[in-house]
């Protein structure tokens, strides 16, 4: 019986921490390596939305048509008590509530993502039962993902290892710019 799996991607950590291991993700091969692990269930793609961040637009509709389920969120902007204009960008909330959603219904989730926020959600998630895999990077510095996060996972991936089956190099994404996404 093959294990299924269910992929939650904070798509904002992982651009950056591909971004610091020097390529970019080919969401395709990503959907078809973790496709080829098990049954894939869902995968779930968590982003940001603001005027600034447009250029996001393609891959997000992508991502939409090809097999994820995305959920963005409005860039919340305020002003700290100084007076400065600060951004809150927060995806945390929607990703918990789904992956507890799916927990009874998959074997093994993996999230994409260092975040240390996360760690609690994870020790959540395998009080319902499935294995959780975290997906960052110790190899970048400072590392991308948080200590804390790494303990409570069942196992760590990687991302650097996974860089030849979903990886994009700079040069692949200048030769063909409009493939990014496809």
């Amino acid at each position: 019986m093959s294990e299924k799996l269910a992929l939650f991607v904070d798509g904002l950590n992982l651009h950056y921490t591909a971004k610091a291991l020097d390529f970019s993700i080919d969401f395709r091969r990503l959907l078809a390596e973790f496709g080829a692990r098990g049954v894939l269930v869902r995968a779930y793609y968590y982003t940001i939305i603001a005027e600034e961040f447009e250029t996001t637009r393609p891959l997000i509709d992508w991502l939409d048509y090809n097999g994820f389920a995305v959920r963005t969120t409005p860039v919340k902007e305020f002003d700290d008590v100084q007076g400065r204009r600060k951004y809150k960008r927060n995806i945390g909330v929607e990703l918990a509530v789904d992956a507890l959603e799916i927990a009874k219904y998959v074997d093994h989730i993996l999230l994409f993502s260092g975040d240390g926020d996360f760690r609690r959600l994870v020790e959540a998630i395998q009080r319902l039962g499935p294995l959780v895999t975290v997906v960052s990077s110790m190899r970048t510095k400072p590392a991308m993902a948080a200590d804390e996060l790494r303990r409570q996972a069942d196992t760590f991936i990687e991302l650097d290892y996974l860089k030849a089956a979903i990886g994009r190099t700079k040069e692949e994404s200048r030769r063909n710019p409009r493939d990014e996404f496809s």
